[in-house]
């Protein structure tokens, strides 16, 4: 079951897919966010491009697990999504799926330490680079974002195994 990640937040939405076999999440976007109506509509895109059968938006919360206010902005998100996504599929236009929320506690600061470290690294590479060795690049601030949906997609797949939604080893 292939599976799209959401990282929403209020300029930026990082967005992530799975393969096929809902294992591996892998980065795959940043969308601005700030026309709602708009950011809907190409995440539905996303979703019929890439015959998405799930969606899982990572739910902001404070670290006593308290929601806060972005929570609550990301979950009027979801309605909308929901709502549009379900008008879409019996237009025909859209096939049905599934939505989910997940804990996102610090997977933007996660996202944050791994291009810190891929930038240190890649600054050896590049001193490597003058002396003859492959010249590495890496993303910009926004594959953050995307990097972030990832880790969230990735965390709900890792959680599916062992149930029977799992294929079988």
């Amino acid at each position: 079951m292939r599976s799209l990640g959401l990282d929403v937040g209020d300029r930026r939405t990082g967005v992530a897919i799975s393969d096929s076999e809902g294992i591996l999440a892998t980065p795959l976007t940043v969308l601005e966010s700030l026309n709602e109506d708009a950011l809907v509509d190409s995440v539905l895109k996303l979703v019929g491009q890439h015959r998405v059968e799930r969606i899982v938006v990572g739910l902001p919360r404070h670290m006593d697990g308290q929601l806060g206010r972005q929570a609550g902005k990301v979950t009027a998100f979801v309605d909308r999504l929901r709502l549009r996504g379900s008008e879409m599929a019996i237009e025909g236009h859209l096939s049905a799926f599934d939505i989910q929320l997940w804990d996102e506690r610090l997977s933007t600061q996660t996202a944050e330490r791994l291009r810190t470290e891929a930038r240190s690294k890649g600054q050896k590479l590049r001193s490597m680079a003058k002396k003859g060795a492959r010249h590495h690049s890496f993303r910009a601030r926004s594959g953050v974002d995307a990097m972030a949906a990832a880790l969230i997609l990735q965390g709900y797949l890792d959680s599916l195994k062992g149930s029977e939604e799992w294929p079988d080893e």
